[in-house]
């Protein structure tokens, strides 16, 4: 999809992640592009980190998507639990 892929590099661009982390951005441009409200994803490095997911909204929001929730598999699971 040619929108995820110029997005991707946004991130990129933007410093979110490094080139070594090409396919996680595009993951996140991905789901950003189809208006995802979440991901879910074990990947704490790149992905489910606090720095990183600040970042991947900001360039969202500069790019005029919407914000993305990024929720480890637990923290999904007991979202709804008070």
């Amino acid at each position: 999809m040619p929108e995820a892929q110029d997005f991707q590099e946004a991130y990129l661009d933007a410093g979110v992640v490094t080139a070594k982390s090409t396919t996680d951005a595009g993951h996140v441009a991905m789901a950003t592009v189809l208006d995802c409200r979440m991901i879910v994803s074990w990947n704490f490095q790149h992905i489910v980190h606090f720095d990183k997911i600040r970042k991947y909204n900001a360039v969202n929001e500069l790019n005029g998507y919407n914000r993305i929730d990024i929720f480890s598999p637990l923290e999904a699971v007991n979202c709804g639990d008070s």
